[in-house]
């Protein structure tokens, strides 16, 4: 693309004063004004033809690969060309970023080009992305721009930040004292080999070792048990209602943050954990990894987890989770619900789920409806939203109750709580081997 720049117009501007005086004071020699226009577009033309090499310009955008949500970061821009170097830089970004100062500037001169570096802060979780870069330069008379918009792929994972919650959370794991190393002893549920033992009535011909039986002289049957990895899966909503906001910040983020908190526990404890995100359909879902070290890949899928507008499918979403789980798991499903008759579809699902899974629900108090049910009775309209505030609060302990009855475990606390919650309960269930 090529355009006029600033010094162009306000030269035109310059030239057509004198121009009317001339055709004013000599109107037979009116086409002398026009002199000054002439020369005007020869300079232009050859501003335009210096800006030739266009076609070998190469940029390039290095950007770090994840952020925290808050935290500010460098940007650098390459560009690569063969015209002249005094150029300048702006670079496209999506609503998750903002510039500190300004999104484009003057490149730097270097050996073949120049650089520029630039700020952003990151205001939301999620993929952030930087996808086009505007490039322009100058002629040699500085009367015409040379641009060139470039397409570009580069992605920023926007994190969440759990550092104020890790702390209290690592202090809440010192005081379990997790055992390390110990097995839950479940016989014939679990995979790893424990001992042998007398074959008895009512054992299963398979738990029979026939090699060692033949060697013994009588019957012995295989024990096994479930190791200490166990599998946690955490399964995140990001439906439409989790998406609306709760003291400003959005439910899911707040899912998100004590889901990874949780993580970052369970990982210390040996387990193996996996992530699994869905709305109208399944959207993440991560391979179980073990260890600290892959808390950072945690982190990056965490970061996939997007906001939505669709209304969630439990119906799909669950039966997709449980076909992929071939063990006894713990089951976290972050999640909200407005009445019974929107949560039954989920109702029917966690039913089948609990049969083989441990399965526990993290919900978030409605601070909001709380509020009104208890607002003083001023006047007839606070009556009529506390009656009705009253009655979805009811029908949400309503769906609570039936959760619990299909042996699913239930936690409703407070958003700035539900981290910390999440893990006295996961270590609850670690300390009574229930998972």
């Amino acid at each position: 693309m090529i355009y006029p720049s600033g010094r162009a117009v306000w030269a035109a501007a310059a030239g057509a004063v004198p121009a009317f005086l001339v055709a004013l004071a000599l109107p037979s020699f009116w086409y002398l004004g026009l002199l000054w226009s002439c020369l005007l577009l020869a300079f232009l033309a050859v501003d335009a033809a210096a800006g030739r090499g266009r076609a070998s310009l190469n940029a390039s955008i290095d950007a770090p690969q994840q952020v925290g949500v808050g935290g500010e970061f460098s940007v650098q821009i390459a560009a690569r060309h063969s015209g002249p170097r005094a150029a300048e830089a702006r670079v496209g970004h999506d609503a998750r970023l903002a510039p500190v100062s300004d999104s484009g500037g003057t490149l730097l001169p270097t050996p073949g080009g120049g650089s520029l570096d630039l700020r952003f802060q990151a205001l939301r979780r999620g993929i952030a992305s930087f996808d086009r870069l505007w490039v322009r330069w100058r002629g040699p008379f500085g009367l015409v721009w040379n641009q060139v918009v470039l397409p570009v792929e580069s992605k920023v994972a926007v994190l969440p930040d759990v550092s104020s919650a890790r702390g209290e959370a690592l202090t809440l794991l010192q005081r379990a004292t997790l055992a390390e190393g110990h097995a839950q002893r479940r016989a014939g549920q679990g995979r790893e080999f424990d001992a042998l033992k007398d074959y008895q009535p009512g054992m299963g011909r398979r738990m029979i070792d026939w090699k060692r039986s033949a060697r013994h002289g009588k019957l012995l049957a295989r024990e096994f048990r479930i190791e200490e990895n166990n599998n946690i899966v955490l399964a995140i909503d990001s439906g439409r209602l989790m998406c609306e906001p709760v003291d400003g910040v959005p439910k899911v983020d707040r899912a998100v943050t004590a889901a990874l908190l949780s993580a970052f526990i369970a990982l210390k404890g040996g387990d193996m954990v996996s992530l699994f995100g869905f709305d109208a359909r399944p959207r993440v879902s991560s391979g179980a990894v073990r260890g600290p070290a892959s808390f950072a890949m945690i982190q990056k899928r965490a970061a996939e987890i997007d906001y939505s507008s669709e209304e969630t499918n439990f119906t799909l979403a669950l039966r997709t989770l449980a076909a992929r789980l071939d063990r006894r798991s713990l089951v976290i499903i972050f999640t909200d619900f407005v009445d019974p008759i929107s949560a039954e579809l989920m109702l029917r699902t966690v039913g089948r789920l609990t049969e083989r899974h441990l399965v526990l629900f993290m919900l978030m108090k409605d601070t909001e409806l709380e509020g009104l049910a208890d607002m003083p009775p001023r006047s007839g309209e606070d009556v009529a939203r506390a009656v009705v505030a009253g009655g979805l609060l009811r029908e949400r302990q309503v769906v609570i109750g039936r959760l619990r009855l299909l042996g699913a475990h239930v936690i409703e606390a407070n958003h700035n709580r539900l981290g910390p919650a999440l893990v006295e309960r996961y270590l609850q269930f670690k300390q009574e081997d229930l998972l």
